[in-house]
């Protein structure tokens, strides 16, 4: 595979108007055949074989109005000088006539006024699922119908599953990653050119990953959330495989090889590690699948795509720039003295620290185990819940819809079930609704709908939608209610929802592990280093999940991330972290130990070839660390909260990836193994291909073949 490569680098170098021209084509193939054949982000929020959906698939079935999506609009007047104030009656019905009329309403409520008269709450059931609306096309419907109240000057808030299910990525978080991501690599590298590299590669990779995301969208569903997500990770990635591209040349450089030859070494010894360590990412992400969620599939799919295109980006457009840039991507004290600038690599602090680490590997371990466990303990109190208006700030216009529900009307108005029943199996419609209404936790009930063979109606908790009692009632429910009844609404799906992902994520965990595992071994030789890099990155997932149970579960954190006050960790994160953060976990890995073994394999030193591994990468680690913090942390500031939560958590996964578990748990591991880690069974070793993940430095007298020069 390295001599492979080797050869892809030194043409791409040898000839880089070709390679340049090619992946301008490319890109603006990708983007016209988008624009030309690709779909629409689509969510698909089925559940197969849960309550939620049974109830879901009944009413589809049988009262077809019942079984979409929903919205709220709430009509309220300020209070006059004297306390007092009524929404007027002719405006409320005028908004309600409208409402009947918008894209897919099936039924619309009588508007229930407030005690007080102040605030009026009409009820929109849609026939279609809140999946078959794009972009804010069913939010502009019902301001497009209330528009009468507005024109009288009253306050007008939309809330339901409708408008809080729309989503629209603003661009923020991508810009705030790449600026600072480029000035951590003028930093790190002293040059423009150099720094800005690694960034044009990944915006052009990215480019045709998002591309290719829209042409998957065209022929399966893709969750909206998805292309962000996928923007996120295929960003850092890959900002951080050109980076390791780029620092392993200018090594070359600096030993006198020349820009080609440099090049093709690079690309032949860490080529070979970006393309492993993607399909490490690859690997965690298949695991995705088997959530059995088809939403959860999607994130893998358009991930993979982004992941893919940004790993042939550095293999290939990497070395074609770096043939163009020539000696001008060294700093400019270096540019006129090649040769002259040789590291020394265990004089270096990175080297410094690794030999302080190896000396006193228990005590730097246990150091290290204790700050991870320590971060890690929170997740013991972890509770997840499918985001709401409830979680989003106080400006946010469905929470301004939420907060006056919650106060005119109670908070369990926010979280109405569906009740539905099959009158072949139970018929007493009226002892139902008296059951269901006598239920602890049940407020009222609406009166029912009896349609082909089917009965359905609605009963409003006291409690709001993400309180543990609201979940408590739906257990009861179903539990006491007799057979041929079914509990559903968007609140017992979204329980129906992290019950599922609950039980999945050991599952998802067992296989991206267990793989994992075998391709580690595959590819290093050594069981007990695959071993012990499992074991690391499941720390390191650990302490990332404490970190955003802390943060999100607790008002103080809350209120830092730009939230009202504490709510339970999204639903979709840790399944979704646990995939992603494993696979980029295994990149460090991937990055450092195959520098480790280039050494070992060369020398025999177990000890010596940790210490030198370590100086040679600890800077482009901690570099291409701090890089995907930078970009993770831009996308805290997205909006939507399980685009934030996923920033969060995965950015401080990556820092302390990067300094606790890379740069002591690792060192002092290994140096307590010695020669241990390197241990194979005569079977295995039988069994075991030979795979040379980093080769060897070129010899510098005898460059690799590039071709004709130009």
């Amino acid at each position: 595979m390295a001599r492979i490569l080797g050869r892809i680098g030194g043409s791409s170098a040898a000839h880089p108007w070709r390679t340049l021209l090619a992946w301008l084509v490319a890109l603006i193939a990708a983007v016209g055949l988008a624009g030309a054949l690709g779909g629409a982000p689509h969510d698909d929020y089925s559940i197969p074989g849960m309550p939620y959906q049974q109830g879901t698939s009944f009413l589809s079935a049988h009262i077809p109005e019942f079984s979409g999506t929903s919205a709220r609009v709430v009509i309220h007047v300020a209070r006059d000088a004297n306390g007092s104030g009524r929404v007027p009656s002719d405006v409320v019905e005028a908004v309600r006539e409208r409402l009947l009329h918008v894209r897919g309403a099936a039924t619309v409520a009588p508007a229930r006024v407030s005690a007080d008269g102040d605030t009026a709450l009409i009820q929109v059931a849609y026939r279609i699922p809140v999946t078959d609306f794009t972009g804010s096309e069913g939010v502009d419907a019902l301001k497009s119908a209330a528009a009468p109240a507005v024109q009288r000057g009253l306050q007008v808030a939309y809330g339901g599953e409708l408008p809080e299910n729309m989503s629209v990525p603003s661009g923020t978080a991508e810009v705030v990653g790449v600026v600072a991501a480029l000035v951590i690599l003028v930093i790190a590298l002293g040059s423009l050119v150099a720094a800005g590299l690694p960034i044009l590669v990944a915006l052009m990779g990215l480019g045709v990953g998002t591309s290719v995301i829209g042409l998957l969208a065209a022929v399966t569903d893709i969750s909206t959330i998805a292309p962000t997500v996928a923007s996120m990770v295929g960003l850092g990635v890959g900002i951080d495989y050109a980076l390791l591209l780029v620092s392993r040349h200018i090594e070359g450089l600096r030993r006198g090889l020349g820009p080609r030859e440099a090049a093709a070494e690079a690309t032949a010894s860490a080529g070979s590690s970006v393309l492993l360590a993607g399909l490490t990412v690859l690997v965690s992400l298949f695991g995705l699948k088997l959530s059995t969620l088809k939403v959860y599939a999607s994130f893998g799919y358009a991930t993979a795509a982004v992941v893919v295109a940004v790993m042939v980006a550095a293999v290939t457009l990497v070395p074609a720039i770096l043939g163009l840039a020539g000696r001008r991507i060294l700093p400019r004290r270096e540019r006129r003295a090649p040769g002259t600038a040789q590291p020394v690599t265990e004089s270096t602090l990175t080297g410094r620290w690794a030999a302080w680490v190896g000396a006193r590997p228990v005590r730097s371990a246990l150091g290290a185990l204790l700050v991870l466990g320590a971060l890690a303990a929170p997740v013991l109190g972890m509770r997840t819940w499918p985001q709401d208006a409830g979680t989003q700030p106080e400006s946010n216009p469905t929470r301004v819809a939420y907060d006056l529900v919650a106060a005119e009307f109670g908070p369990g108005a926010n979280a109405p079930l569906v009740i539905a029943a099959d009158l072949t199996r139970a018929p007493d419609v009226a002892g139902l609704v008296a059951r269901a209404s006598a239920e602890p936790g049940v407020v009222g009930a609406s009166a029912p709908l009896v349609k082909n063979g089917a009965a359905v109606f609605t009963v409003q908790p006291s409690t709001g939608p993400q309180d543990e009692r609201t979940r408590d009632l739906i257990d009861r429910l179903r539990a006491d209610l007799p057979a041929g009844t079914y509990v559903t609404g968007i609140v017992a799906g979204f329980g129906d929802i992290s019950d599922r992902l609950a039980e999945r994520l050991w599952i998802v965990v067992a296989f991206v592990v267990g793989l994992s595992l075998l391709l580690l071994t595959f590819l290093f030789r050594a069981p007990v280093v695959a071993l012990k890099a499992a074991v690391m990155n499941l720390l390191s997932v650990a302490a990332a999940y404490g970190v955003i149970t802390a943060i999100f579960q607790t008002d103080v954190g809350a209120r830092l991330v730009g939230l009202p006050h504490g709510t339970a960790v999204s639903s979709w994160a840790p399944i979704l972290m646990f995939a992603v953060l494993f696979g980029l976990s295994m990149d460090y890995e991937v990055f450092l130990l195959s520098r480790i073994k280039e050494y070992w394999l060369a020398t025999g030193d177990a000890n010596g070839s940790v210490v030198r591994g370590l100086a040679a990468t600890g800077r482009v680690i901690t570099s291409a660390a701090a890089i995907m913090v930078a970009v993770f942390t831009g996308f805290a500031l997205d909006p939507d909260v399980t685009v934030k939560t996923m920033g969060i958590g995965m950015g401080a996964a990556v820092l302390i990836d990067a300094t606790v578990v890379r740069m002591v748990l690792v060192p002092a591991t290994m140096a307590l193994l010695g020669k241990a880690n390197w241990w194979l069974p005569r079977w295995l070793d039988r069994l075991l291909p030979h795979v040379h993940v980093e080769a060897p430095p070129l010899p510098e007298r005898e460059p690799v073949s590039v071709g004709n020069t130009v």
